[in-house]
């Protein structure tokens, strides 16, 4: 299904209005945005060509039918659409109607019944407490100049050692260096959240800022690329892509394993899940406990392997 059709401007200023509304009171970033502004246009599409090419205004959309959703659910799977991103498709389509039925009228209760696609949430995968060890003392091996060996293990060493996302890290700015005890990150949603530094990840960012040879403006990224300017998050994946392959490590072992790995690890530890769940700045206890059934997994293989009578 193409996209061909200009929406009625009631209709686009309606769509707008809510992204808007997303925006500012629900601190949704701007991947959400772009995320749900297409999941609203395919619906918008879908359902005027559904009526026969009809112009819908924004209280006809608000009364749409729970039967004209499960066409629409219908069609984007057999477009090959996945079960996790129809999901979030139909999560836009009721957060959009509930929004626009309060303003226009109308009511939504039969489309917001309406049940999407279950799917099994995929775990974590972390990397063992020695893989993760060896990713640090050797994703620099591969670089081509000593001053980005000392960047990328910086950036992995946030990542592993304060649980930070790839985003987060390199939105760190010349303002943060030398690295403070604590940091003060902003995450998804514009949540803030305070995180400890470990004296280890200080240290590697103090030895790549000492080495950079291109001046770190005090508002500009505190991470380079070659050429002096922003780093790209897909310069540290292709720099993990060369460890894992030098480590013989699995393609599950990306930037993002690292994350998983330092919340994985504090748990086997005997962390707190309430305070790793403060660490990551996960927004639901249930993004967070993903992470006990990791652990449990992990003490099945220790007691498989290790009980006498298993």
């Amino acid at each position: 299904m193409t996209n061909d059709i200009l929406l009625p401007e009631a209709l686009r200023a309606a769509l707008s209005d809510w992204l808007a509304h997303l925006r500012a009171l629900d601190g949704a970033s701007e991947a959400t945005i772009a995320a749900y502004t297409v999941d609203l246009r395919r619906w918008l599409v879908f359902l005027t060509r559904y009526r026969g090419g009809e112009d819908l205004s924004p209280k006809a959309v608000a009364a749409a039918e729970r039967s004209e959703l499960r066409a629409f659910m219908a069609d984007e799977q057999g477009g090959g659409l996945g079960a996790r991103s129809m999901a979030r498709r139909l999560s836009a389509v009721k957060s959009f109607t509930r929004w626009l039925s309060d303003r226009v009228g109308g009511d939504a209760t039969a489309l917001l019944s309406a049940r999407g696609p279950k799917y099994r949430r995929k775990l974590p995968r972390p990397l063992s407490i020695d893989a993760a060890a060896a990713v640090l003392e050797t994703i620099g091996d591969q670089a081509r100049e000593d001053w980005i060996a000392a960047r990328d293990t910086a950036v992995a060493t946030l990542l592993y050692g304060c649980g930070l996302r790839i985003s987060e890290a390199l939105s760190l700015t010349g303002r943060d260096s030398p690295l403070p005890e604590v940091l003060r990150i902003t995450g998804k949603g514009g949540k803030e959240r305070i995180v400890p530094v470990l004296p280890a990840a200080r240290k590697a960012v103090a030895e790549y800022v000492a080495q950079v040879p291109y001046d770190i403006p005090r508002e500009g990224p505190l991470f380079l690329g070659a050429r002096g300017g922003a780093l790209n998050s897909r310069m540290i994946a292709r720099a993990m892509e060369r460890v894992r392959a030098a480590l013989g490590l699995p393609a599950t072992a990306t930037p993002h394993a690292l994350r998983h790995s330092f919340a994985t690890h504090l748990l086997s530890a005997g962390g707190d899940l309430r305070a790793i769940q403060e660490l990551l700045g996960h927004a639901s206890l249930s993004t967070t406990q993903a992470y006990t059934a990791v652990d449990a997994a992990r003490l099945m293989d220790v007691y498989a392997q290790a009980h006498p009578r298993a």
